[in-house]
């Protein structure tokens, strides 16, 4: 499942006549709610589960606190200073060492995608993200977002909703639930626009 693909089918339903601007479909046996108003689109998500905030991994010869958690797909979340305390997110290689964690025996056979997370103002966050399938960094990733949110509220006490600001600079809201216990009522939201239109012949 990809978070932000499902919000561009979304619009993409709505723009074509497919489907209403509030809407529902179904992907990998989960159903899905979509509201697009306008180029903003917000996807009611599938609750995630297996977090684990206290997994220790060797990365680089070194023992490294990790998190995990599948938010409809699986995701490490690594907080910048996790990989050195004068590690910004800006000076982190993410290919290198996300493809590290991607292969890492802890999560095999399937493999994990691997996110960066630093703080920022307030309830914002920014993330880099290297996505397993693509093996490489992608200019943003939706329930990579989630993940980082989530992981973020728990590290820092955020309080939903968190704004993920990922490597594309176009800004996502993530609104969840969270008793303590279980996170439910997950919402991701944010621009889905035209970037271009084409034709091609059968």
């Amino acid at each position: 499942m990809c978070g932000n693909g499902g919000r561009c089918i979304a619009r993409y339903a709505v723009l074509n006549g497919i489907a209403p601007r509030n809407h529902q479909f179904e992907a990998l046996k989960h159903v899905y709610a979509a509201s697009v108003k306008g180029s903003e689109v917000e996807l009611t998500m599938k609750d995630p589960g297996e977090l684990d905030m206290k997994r220790k991994i060797r990365l680089r010869g070194k023992l490294v606190s990790v998190s995990f958690i599948n938010t409809g797909s699986p995701h490490v979340v690594v907080p910048c200073d996790a990989v050195g305390s004068d590690k910004a997110l800006r000076s982190i290689d993410v290919v290198d060492l996300g493809r590290e964690i991607r292969y890492h025996a802890a999560f095999k056979p399937s493999g994990t995608n691997a996110n960066f997370v630093e703080r920022v103002k307030g309830n914002s966050i920014r993330i880099r993200t290297y996505e397993r399938g693509v093996e490489a960094e992608t200019m943003a990733c939706g329930t990579g977002s989630i993940a980082c949110a989530i992981v973020a509220s728990r590290l820092w006490k955020l309080i939903p909703p968190v704004l993920v600001v990922p490597e594309s600079g176009k800004k996502l809201r993530v609104d969840f639930d969270d008793d303590g216990t279980r996170i439910s009522n997950v919402h991701l939201s944010g621009p889905a626009v035209i970037s271009f239109r084409g034709v091609f012949g059968l």
